[in-house]
């Protein structure tokens, strides 16, 4: 016997555009028990691509419960209703897409469409309003009693106790990551500004930290990579806490398009290593490190100010800082870094695509990894302010395409 299932859904935009989110539950038609809810914080996207995206949410629960199942979709958005129907003709870009996407998960045949009053889908507008004030998302999963009657004893008892560990509570993003069936799509539509891409290819996006204030920072002086310090003063342990809590945002709350940061690697250096520590803190993930991610090597520069430069090197400091490629006595060139630093960037890329990876680092290597990213010649390098505890991220795809999203923004309040 065919079994059916009953999918309300619903999307909500404060602002339309504005934030927005879906809900989406799944209920066995029979008893009308819930089996399945779904939701997520979408960012900064329309009423009905929320709308749309619940629907798609809702289908791939359903799916997940029982691919041969037939399924009735209650809905209180008239459009969705009938443009799935095939009354109404579709004419925004991301709703096809997202039509096209629900359209795929089950079987046209097995799926109807009703429209309900907006008081008969308050189950799936909750949802909807709960991933909306928390900027998360939900993937919940309940016992399913025509399950349990298949199984045997020890199959009952072993699936009895998985299902009590995942009804004890919801499942948002910052516990674990979330599976296709629990979400429409990994990020919402393209925001207002952003680089358009016509072939779906996700990039690789990179969220650069600079490390918090040292002494160094304090003194003007100029601290690179030939020695392993300073550590940060407690003020710099500050900056590293607040970059900390904003890269925590990034899909949440802030950049709400990009994917949450899953990777941390650092400079080997002992300010972007606690730095990037209280970043894997927040987050939960471990620090990894990478030479090549360094700050430049000021050679017989380190540990001088400015002006102490200056007067021993006449003339040198200031070609070093406007031509980009002049090298450093004994050290490095910007050029050289944005070589070293680029190469590591390119791993990364080659490593996977659709993620975001957090690099803990410097001034001068912050500002080669944008300078090359955009194709600016060293010699503008030095013009992208970088402040401590600063975060920029670029966008790089693998094709070559990039994106600058943000240069330089301070973590503090």
């Amino acid at each position: 016997m065919v079994r059916s299932l009953i999918v309300e859904a619903d999307g909500g935009s404060r602002g339309n555009p504005g934030p927005a989110g879906y809900g989406a539950l799944v209920r066995d038609a029979t008893t009308g028990t819930v089996l399945a809810e779904r939701a997520r914080y979408l960012g900064v996207v329309s009423n009905n691509v929320a709308e749309y995206s619940g629907l798609v949410a809702g289908l791939k629960a359903a799916r997940g419960i029982d691919p041969e199942a037939r399924v009735l979709v209650r809905m209180d958005s008239k459009l969705v209703v009938e443009q799935m129907s095939g009354r109404w003709k579709i004419k925004h870009d991301d709703m096809r897409r997202l039509a096209a996407e629900a359209a795929l998960v089950l079987p046209p045949s097995q799926v109807s469409y009703e429209w309900v009053p907006r008081a008969d889908n308050s189950a799936a507008d909750k949802l909807a309003n709960e991933a909306m004030d928390t900027g998360g998302q939900i993937a919940r999963d309940y016992p399913d009693p025509a399950v349990g009657e298949a199984h045997d004893d020890q199959s009952r008892g072993e699936d009895q106790g998985r299902r009590a560990e995942e009804t004890s509570g919801a499942v948002d993003s910052s516990a674990r990551p979330a599976t296709d069936d629990a979400a429409a799509f990994d990020t919402p539509s393209r925001p207002s500004g952003a680089r358009a891409r016509f072939d779906g290819a996700e990039p690789l996006t990179v969220v650069l930290v600079r490390h918090g204030q040292t002494p160094l920072t304090v003194a003007g002086a100029y601290s690179g990579s030939s020695v392993p310090g300073p550590s940060l003063t407690a003020r710099g342990r500050v900056q590293a806490a607040q970059a900390a809590d904003l890269v925590y945002r990034i899909g949440r709350d802030r950049w709400t398009d990009l994917p949450r940061p899953t990777a941390i690697v650092a400079s080997p250096m002992v300010r972007a290593q606690e730095t990037a520590r209280a970043v894997g803190r927040r987050l939960g993930l471990h620090v990894g490190s990478d030479d090549r991610f360094a700050e430049v090597h000021f050679g017989e520069w380190e540990g001088l100010t400015a002006p102490q430069i200056a007067e021993r090197w006449d003339g040198h400091p200031e070609r070093w800082l406007t031509s980009g490629t002049e090298v450093a006595p004994g050290g490095e060139s910007m050029a050289d870094v944005g070589d070293r630093v680029w190469a590591g960037l390119q791993d990364l890329l080659a490593r996977g695509t659709g993620r975001t990876v957090v690099v803990v680092g410097h001034a001068v290597q912050v500002r080669a990894a944008v300078g090359r990213a955009i194709e600016a010649p060293p010699s503008r390098w030095a013009g992208f302010r970088v402040p401590p505890g600063s975060v920029s991220i670029l966008r790089l795809w693998a094709d070559g395409a990039t994106e600058l999203t943000v240069v330089g923004c301070p973590s503090e309040p």
